[in-house]
Formats: structure tokens, C-alpha cells, sequence
């Protein structure tokens, strides 16, 4: 496999570079850099959307008559890889590489009119009503119930889990409409208002420290029957489609980065005796694998490009990519706490808010380290657990 840039390529990634150098304010810059969540907090993701809008460059995956870019697979990796160099502002990819697509693909003409340049510009701010407190991995036995009610459907329940639904104007949610047959035949996919009456958003606040999920209550919300994508009953499929994305690739380029940030605290961090700790041999063999990994998972992810590029969809490869991504994020993670040693213990969200003029208690490097390691756990869980996807994997790949 040549990974080499072609001409058109490298003045592709110059172009970008020089974007990112004169468009992406300092605060934006920091608050990326600070970001130990999913992705970065509304107040600074929103801007740095516009920002992109602007250049016409926030939506590269999608179709150019919705408002895409037109790049080739290789620009679009460029494009990432040169914003997680950069440390911009983790998008929220709830609306632009979730529902947005789902919209493309099972969405009425006025559907896609109506919500399609919305997501686009950032006027809708989106959460995805997934999981529930008994229904996470096994998703299909969900139980947030949608009753007919002439043209609309009227629900209640709960949803879990749910990421930046305090910052959200719209949800798009799996509820159930139907209880004969196999629990996947009885649900369907709806978009939601999250104005609508009825509809409570308790906060979730986690182990790290910060405040990303909450708990959705549903109490006789009335959601019009037009806001449905698909048909009745058939949200599974359309469900299934989705989550090809939310488990799809692009972690190389921000494993890479990790791992530059776990060099440069191994390289300001000392070992027993006095020395960098990135001389320690131990240390160094450690550091060696981690970066095989991620070579291993860049290349799988080039593999996965060439299908794109074919018109393909990422199918159970995104289930590979998602193991291999989220375990091998982890694995950093824990070298890297490791090598902060003692200073690993301090916990200072506040010193973590952009702005912020409360000192970190040790190195500044290390500041972050731990919220992220924290915060990963979750990451072999959430867009359907590992156990989930090597199942599917043994299914889909290996036949089994």
C-alpha cells in the first residue's frame, strides 16, 4: 500500500494547513486542546461549525447537492488528520455523520429539504435517543413506548446516555410501536423537538468530572407522525445503517495525536533514576507496540477508503475499526497515566475550562490525562459495545 501524498495531495494538505493557521481563533484552539470528551463542549464545536460552514468545508462526507465538498476519500482523511494536528474543536457528529446520512437515505424529499441545510449550517443542535436503563447493547429490547394517536404519536419513557442533551434542539430516537414478532420488528425511528412539553433533561455528571450525558424523561410527548424516517416499525434497519457510522474509522489521526502528546509527557517526565522517562527501555518497547497498533489500524482504515471510494459502506469493518480504535485508545490512555505518576491523583475541572486562570497542581501537560483516560472507559461500551461487535464481526466476516 503506497501511503505516499500525491502532488494534488500535498497542496491539498497545504491548503488545509494554512486554513487551520489563519481561521482557527486561540480560544477554539485551547478548548480543543482541553476537550477530555466525545467531542467539545457546544459553546466552542458551534463556532468552530460556522467557521467551517463558511468555508464550505463542515459537511466533506457528504454529497456536493447537499452541501458537501466533493473530495476524495484521501482529502477528507487529510482534512481530519490536519485538525487533530491543529487541535481544533471536536464537531458534534450527531447531526453531520449520524442522522444527517440516515435523512439522505430514508427521508422524504420535504424531510431532507426541511433538515438537511438546518444540520448543515448548525442551526440544529442534535443528541441521539439510543440506550436505555435496561437497554443498551442489547438495544432492540428497548422499551420507550410511541402509542398512534391520529397524526401523532404520543411517547413515554426514558432514554440514557444521552450525549449533549442539554445542549440539544432536536434528538433523533428509536421508540417502540409495536410489540408482535421479534422485538427489532417493533420499532420505529423519529425525530423529535426537544422544546416539545413533556420532555425533561436530568445531567449526568461523570467520573471525570464533567457533565456530557444526562437522562431523558418522555411524559405524553406528541411527536407528529410526519417527523418518522422510514416507515413504522421499521426503525431497526434504519438504526442499523446509522450506527455503521458512529462505528465507523477515522481514529488514526487522533490516535497518532495521542500518542505524541504520551511521547511528550514521557519525554518531560523522569524515571527512577533522574533520567527522561522516554530513555527507559521498558517504557520505550511499550510506547513501540501502542505505535504498531495504531500503524495497523491507519492501514485498515486506508483499506476501508479504497471500498468508499467504490460507493461501499463501511459494513462490519466499522465493527473492526470501532474494537480496534476504542481498545487501542484505552492502551494509551493508561501508558500515559502511568507516566504521570503521582500527579495523576489531582482533580481540577475547573483548571480545564478554556480560559481558565486556576493553576494545575503539577506539570500543565498533565492536566488532561486522566479526565481522558476516565472519560475512555466508556468508549468499548457506548455505539455498542466490543463483546457486541465481535460478534458481529464472527457473523458478517468470519461466517461463524
Amino acid at each position: 500500500m503506497n501511503l505516499d501524498l500525491t502532488p494534488e495531495e500535498a497542496a491539498f494538505r497545504d491548503e488545509v494547513r494554512s486554513f487551520l493557521a489563519g481561521h482557527l481563533p486561540e480560544n477554539l484552539r485551547q478548548a480543543g486542546r482541553l476537550t477530555t470528551s466525545v467531542f467539545t463542549d457546544r459553546d466552542y464545536n458551534i463556532p468552530w461549525h460556522k467557521i467551517l460552514h463558511a468555508k464550505g468545508w463542515v459537511a466533506p462526507a457528504w454529497p456536493v447537492e447537499y452541501g458537501g465538498t466533493g473530495w476524495t476519500e484521501m482529502q477528507r482523511y487529510i482534512f481530519a488528520a490536519e485538525c487533530a494536528r491543529a487541535g481544533t474543536p471536536s464537531l458534534s457528529p450527531m447531526g453531520l455523520k449520524m442522522v444527517g446520512p440516515v435523512i439522505m437515505k430514508f427521508g422524504t424529499p420535504e424531510q431532507k429539504a426541511y433538515y438537511l441545510p438546518r444540520i448543515l449550517s448548525g442551526e440544529d443542535y442534535w443528541c441521539q435517543g439510543y440506550s436505555e436503563p435496561g437497554s443498551g447493547s442489547d438495544l432492540a429490547s428497548l422499551q420507550c413506548r410511541a402509542v398512534s394517536d391520529g397524526d401523532d404519536y404520543v411517547i413515554n419513557g426514558t432514554k440514557i446516555w444521552t450525549t449533549h442533551a442539554h445542549f440539544a434542539s432536536r434528538m433523533f430516537c428509536l421508540v417502540r410501536t409495536g410489540t408482535e414478532g421479534k422485538p427489532q420488528a417493533g420499532i420505529s425511528f423519529v425525530l423529535l423537538d426537544m422544546t416539545t412539553p413533556g420532555i425533561t433533561v436530568k445531567p449526568i455528571v461523570t467520573m471525570a468530572g464533567d457533565h456530557e450525558v444526562n437522562q431523558v424523561f418522555f411524559d405524553n410527548v406528541r411527536v407528529p407522525k410526519a417527523n418518522r424516517i422510514g416507515e413504522e416499525n421499521q426503525g431497526w434497519t434504519v438504526a442499523k445503517y446509522l450506527l455503521e457510522f458512529e462505528r465507523g474509522g477515522g481514529s488514526g489521526a487522533g490516535l497518532k495525536v495521542a500518542l505524541e502528546r504520551l511521547r511528550s509527557t514521557a519525554t518531560a517526565e523522569r524515571a527512577g533514576d533522574g533520567a527522561a522517562l522516554m530513555e527507559e527501555a521498558d517504557f520505550r518497547a511499550r510506547l513501540a507496540q501502542l505505535a504498531i497498533r495504531v500503524d495497523a489500524i491507519e492501514m485498515a482504515e486506508h483499506r476501508v477508503m479504497t471500498a468508499l471510494s467504490a460507493g461501499k459502506n463501511p459494513g462490519p469493518a466499522s465493527s473492526m475499526l470501532k474494537v480496534q480504535g476504542t481498545e487501542a485508545m484505552q492502551a494509551i490512555d493508561e501508558l500515559a497515566v502511568e507516566a504521570l505518576g503521582f500527579y495523576a491523583a489531582p482533580d481540577q475541572p475547573q483548571a480545564r475550562t478554556p480560559g481558565s486562570n486556576v493553576a494545575p497542581i503539577g506539570p500543565a501537560h498533565g492536566l488532561t490525562l486522566v479526565p481522558r483516560y476516565l472519560n475512555n472507559r466508556a468508549s468499548t461500551i457506548y455505539g455498542g459495545s466490543n463483546e457486541i461487535q465481535r460478534d458481529i464481526m464472527a457473523k458478517l466476516v468470519l461466517g461463524l
